[in-house]
């Protein structure tokens, strides 16, 4: 039997980096070693086109996935934000490592560092050009910049850097967990509270997806799989999952431990032009995480989050209409 896992990944800067210290743990954990395969997606060869144009970001994701039913690769390694809530036949999360800084950030072209959210807005002025690509993003911050014009920003994180510095956009909205990752924390011009701007589901969490008959590679990634991270991401997913809703959707859900045994979890539904929300946090057992996604976005639809989803599928199903 090879002993040897391939493990599949993009090849972006970032994604390198995530199959990289994956391969990392599976030599130093596991005492396995493992030879990783680049493989290009969908989203990669759409690279200028905007997700909400081209079909979200599951077009990351599906062509590595493709690859791991077919034996071809062992593992594959992904942002887990990036994984739709309900996973191909066949395929499992079966080890997340631990998790980054899962806010947003911020960041100025002249670098400066440590601003608070009113000096960010005195900085902005009267009508900001703000990069981003990410419907909760815009959804979200267009309440604290009403006067702002969001525009679309792809390509990997030195590409989007270059764009900011020569002069395209004021400012870039990014996940802070990349810019840490890529050695670019110097960049964070301000990070973003989750009350102001509730993370994407499992942002920050780098997950391992295997399929589901593969023992071998289940008893190995067990080995560092991280637990604290694992049981925020189920409960975050649950959100999605229950909701109905994808990663182009404007949904937040972020959940932390608050006292041994119990962990809350903040859930968002938010209209696409920021005019309407629904949120709330709720508490329950770690043992249970499921469940408390479930009952987190069962309080979001009786506060009216499916009313703002079907407008915000309706905003969407128009945009890809006009982007054949």
């Amino acid at each position: 039997m090879n002993s040897t896992f391939k493990i599949g990944t993009r090849g972006s800067p970032l994604a390198l980096y995530q199959a990289n210290s994956v391969a990392g743990l599976l030599h130093v954990r596991a005492g396995v070693e493992s030879e990783i395969v680049i493989i290009k997606t969908s989203g990669d060869r759409l690279s200028e086109s905007s997700l909400s144009e081209v079909g979200g970001k599951r077009l990351f994701v599906k062509e590595i996935e493709d690859a791991l039913l077919a034996g071809e690769i062992d593992l594959a390694v992904h942002s887990s934000k990036d994984m739709p809530a309900l996973l191909p036949e066949g395929l499992t999360i079966g080890s997340v490592l631990s998790r980054e800084d899962p806010r947003d950030a911020f960041v100025m072209p002249d670098s400066q560092a440590d601003l608070d959210l009113d000096a960010i807005r005195q900085r902005l002025g009267s009508a900001p050009r703000i990069g981003t690509s990410s419907v909760r993003r815009i959804a979200q911050l267009i309440g604290f910049s009403p006067s702002a014009t969001f525009l679309p920003i792809r390509g990997n994180l030195d590409t989007r850097l270059r764009k900011l510095d020569s002069g395209g956009y004021d400012a870039l909205v990014l996940a802070a967990a990349g810019l840490r990752r890529l050695r670019h924390a110097a960049r964070i011009s301000a990070l973003i509270p989750v009350d102001v701007c509730v993370p994407a589901p499992g942002q920050g969490i780098i997950a391992v997806e295997i399929r589901q008959d593969d023992q071998r590679a289940a008893q190995v990634v067990a080995v560092f799989n991280d637990a604290d991270a694992a049981i925020a991401l189920r409960a975050e997913r649950a959100v999605v999952d229950r909701l109905g809703g994808g990663c182009q959707m404007p949904i937040g859900a972020y959940a932390h431990a608050v006292t041994d045994g119990m962990l809350a979890l903040t859930g968002i539904v938010v209209s696409t032009d920021g005019s309407t929300s629904v949120r709330t946090e709720v508490q329950g057992s770690i043992h249970e995480p499921e469940e408390l996604g479930r009952r987190t976005a069962d309080e979001l639809l009786t506060r009216g989050a499916d009313r703002i989803l079907a407008e915000a599928r309706r905003a969407l199903s128009a945009t890809e209409s006009h982007h054949p």
